[in-house]
């Protein structure tokens, strides 16, 4: 196991490392100088020529590379090119708790969701129970998370006035502000994951349900509820957790839409204002922090599979 693990994650950074590298080229390929775009207003070319020359912009792109791989090694990801030359370190540590919790949020409404509809679904296979979890499942597919976003507020923030409609509260401002602020973005996360994981949960139990270790299962006398829950469910996670390790590594990397929705200053909004703004710094930073969630991700899936199934583990 531990040499497993040592060999996803020698995997992992040669992976991350990739992923930085054709990021940082691919930047300085798209043509367009993000210091004469920031200065158009001043129209002033000596002005870009400074401040080119002031972030290193004017050397080789080799040298540049080299520069950053360096300081990436030892924990720095630079400054903004724009404002007053933020570190990105500290745009990433302002944004990434906010994706996080909201990330967090969505998945625990999705699996309260998903979980109790996908099994009932499976073992009322084809009843009146199952087509109408079919039928909001394909719903909850249908309605862009975005739609779904602005119709909460219009209903609970603009109608109601119960909950908050734009903004994010941090924990240390009090646990009910905190949780206020996040339950329209993550419900309207959550109800589209949730129809996924539904459907995926659904079909994975159907599939367990007819194998032969189901039926001895139940000619010892087993407890149905105790053959669907622990024989037949933990059986049927393994397809499941690989979507739910996707999904939520998507969901880490920023709602990007539901968070301008809301105007969360998350990780996705980040990235995309670094993008519009060519802020190269900004860019490689976020897609580095990206990538490192979605390797992350997959090696839990991988470990959890070993606990899941004991057979991987010996293998």
């Amino acid at each position: 196991m531990t040499s497993y693990l040592l060999k996803r994650v020698l995997g992992a950074i040669v992976v991350m490392w990739a992923v930085a590298t054709l990021v940082f080229f691919m930047l300085r390929a798209v043509p367009g100088d993000p210091l004469q775009a920031m200065l158009f207003d001043i129209g002033d070319p000596h002005a870009a020529d400074v401040l080119r020359h002031k972030y290193g912009l004017d050397r080789p792109v080799y040298v540049q590379y080299a520069l950053w791989m360096w300081n990436v090694a030892h924990g720095d990801l630079g400054a903004s090119i724009y404002g007053s030359r933020v570190p990105v370190t500290q745009i990433i540590a302002e944004a990434f708790p906010r994706t996080m919790a909201l990330a967090l949020f969505a998945f625990v409404i999705a699996m309260a969701i998903a979980v109790p509809a996908g099994i009932v679904s499976a073992v009322r296979k084809n009843t009146p129970l199952d087509h109408g979890f079919t039928f909001l499942a394909f719903l909850g597919l249908s309605m862009p998370d975005f739609w779904l976003g602005i119709v909460l507020i219009i209903v609970f923030a603009v109608k109601l006035h119960w909950l908050p409609a734009i903004g994010f509260a941090p924990l240390s401002q009090g646990f009910g502000p905190w949780v206020e602020h996040l339950i329209l973005p993550a419900t309207a996360i959550g109800t589209a994951f949730s129809a996924i994981l539904a459907r995926m949960i659904r079909s994975s139990m159907l599939e367990v349900m007819k194998a032969d270790f189901i039926t001895v299962a139940r000619s010892k006398g087993l407890v149905e509820t105790r053959v669907v829950l622990k024989h037949a469910f933990r059986n049927a996670l393994i397809p499941v957790i690989t979507v739910v390790g996707i999904a939520f590594a998507l969901l880490m990397a920023g709602a990007v839409v539901v968070e301008n929705v809301f105007a969360i200053k998350g990780l996705g909004r980040v990235l995309i204002q670094g993008i519009l703004n060519r802020d190269y710094p900004v860019v490689q930073g976020a897609i580095l922090v990206v990538s490192a969630i979605f390797v992350f991700m997959n090696l839990v899936v991988d470990v959890l599979y070993t606990f899941i199934d004991p057979r991987i583990r010996l293998r």
